[in-house]
């Protein structure tokens, strides 16, 4: 539970030396921008994190913001979070590293709500939406970086709001404070996320400064809007993505999703070596080693990244892109040998059958045109277990998927090598999964010649797998 008070202001003005050195980084920070708000109002956990309650952020603070009339920069509040990054520096919450490792999760939230006329005092729903983004954060261990992509399926404020969804960013005006980098959200429509996950969630942002409606040069999110980008300007922003997708492909090579895959290689008795995943049977887990290779994959989805190569398997990695999580760094060499990655044996497939629910489906194409035409590879994982497919192209390095045995599992791991030419043939075949439109489903889409086929089927399938 969270209550709203203005923030002390031993906090705000002279802090001693004793004042915990990550809380005094970012309110100097906040002092350097909001020099005449020496007390804002805060949202603060009554029941801290480190003591046992639900909130992982132990403050957000609500500033009002003028705006930049120069700029065309409209008036609005101002959130920032304190939490995600090690604010006391003696291991309450996070491992403390120094000056040489990332201060907690490396980073910050900051979201900018445009001021509605008559309003007097913020709106507090943005602090139990950061609350939420930091405890996914917490519990799954995963961090964010600029250009990522929320896709949260509600309105953000819980109204009729076409914002349903969420991008990051760094903060316009806010400097990173050492290793605490200041993301920014930004509320989008679906049409904006879907945008971003066929080509890359900073080139939407740069198309939303340009339309001060959707943002504008601080990226302001108005939950009254009610028009997308493509809206104001179709032919213009369509193209622009089109052409975005074309030249550089597509920045996102991995999701967490509802899908499985079955070997029809051979009958469904054999236990042993057959169907690998498949719906109401107890999946094989992946080694420590694979599970690091998949989930390093999946954390560089969205960064701009032009190496046609599948993260190492490697249980000391160096991530110069991002902050190294929580779970990387405090995992043993040992505790990767708890399932020998050698003796789990990669098994050549003659046939697969893949399925995937709607939203899974639809990423096909951006998997096929905005990756693998580009030399790059495309991860699911799945929600459920550790089920996981990954589609490979030729240039792939560190696949055990090729072009002589293009279907080839570890365990419930997947990979399915798909020629140029094989790849212009599917995405004939599935146009229809590209667009907006809603598909009727099951759809099955089949190539015998190539012993794949692939469905399209409802979410109550995976959800209920034993029915």
């Amino acid at each position: 539970m969270d209550e709203v008070r203005p923030s002390s202001g031993a906090q705000a003005h002279g802090l001693s030396p004793l004042f915990p050195p990550g809380l005094q980084a970012i309110y100097a920070e906040c002092r350097r921008l909001y020099p005449e708000q020496a007390n804002p109002l805060q949202v603060t956990a009554i029941v801290k994190y480190w003591l046992g309650g639900p909130d992982p952020l132990d403050y957000i603070s609500m500033y009002r913001n003028v705006g930049c009339p120069s700029q065309d920069v409209q008036e609005h509040w101002h959130y920032v979070s304190f939490g995600l990054s090690d604010l006391y520096g003696d291991n309450r919450v996070h491992e403390f590293t120094g000056s040489d490792g990332p201060s907690g999760f490396g980073f910050e939230l900051t979201f900018r709500l445009k001021r509605e006329a008559g309003e007097t005092a913020p709106p507090t729903w943005p602090a139990e939406l950061m609350q939420g983004l930091a405890r996914y954060v917490f519990q799954s261990e995963n961090t964010f970086c600029s250009g990522d992509h929320v896709s949260w399926h509600s309105p953000l404020d819980n109204s009729e709001s076409r914002i349903q969804h969420m991008l990051l960013t760094e903060d316009p005006q806010m400097q990173p404070i050492q290793t605490p980098y200041m993301f920014h959200i930004v509320g989008v429509c679906t049409e904006e996320l879907q945008a971003a996950q066929q080509w890359n969630g900073q080139g939407i942002l740069e198309l939303m400064r340009g339309v001060r409606v959707a943002g504008g040069p601080w990226l302001i999110t108005d939950m009254r809007r009610g028009e997308t980008i493509f809206d104001i300007d179709p032919h213009l922003q369509q193209e622009r993505v089109d052409q975005g997708i074309e030249t550089e492909g597509s920045n996102l090579s991995g999701v967490s999703a509802k899908c499985v895959w079955d070997d029809l290689s051979r009958p469904p008795e054999d236990e042993e070596d057959s169907r690998s995943i498949c719906i109401g049977s107890q999946p094989r887990r992946l080694s420590e080693k694979d599970t690091e290779q998949i989930r390093e994959t999946l954390k560089k989805g969205l960064e701009f990244n032009t190496k046609a190569t599948l993260p190492p398997i490697s249980s000391q990695r160096q991530i110069q892109e991002r902050p190294q999580s929580r779970k990387d760094s405090l995992e043993s060499e040992s505790s990767a040998a708890i399932i020998p990655h050698e003796l789990v044996r990669t098994r050549q497939l003659e046939s697969v059958h893949l399925k995937f629910n709607q939203e899974s489906g639809t990423l096909l194409p951006l998997c096929l045109r905005g990756r693998l035409l580009h030399g790059r590879h495309f991860t699911y994982k799945s929600i459920h277990g550790d089920t996981a497919i990954t589609f490979v192209s030729s240039g792939v390095e560190g696949a055990f998927a090729t072009e002589e045995h293009p279907y080839a599992a570890h365990g419930p791991w997947l990979q399915i090598l798909l020629t140029e030419e094989f790849v212009e043939q599917m995405l004939g075949d599935i146009q229809e999964l590209g667009t907006r439109d809603e598909t009727k489903l099951p759809k099955e889409y089949s190539w015998p010649e190539k012993k794949l086929k692939i469905s399209v089927l409802p979410d109550s399938v995976f959800d209920n797998p034993l029915q």
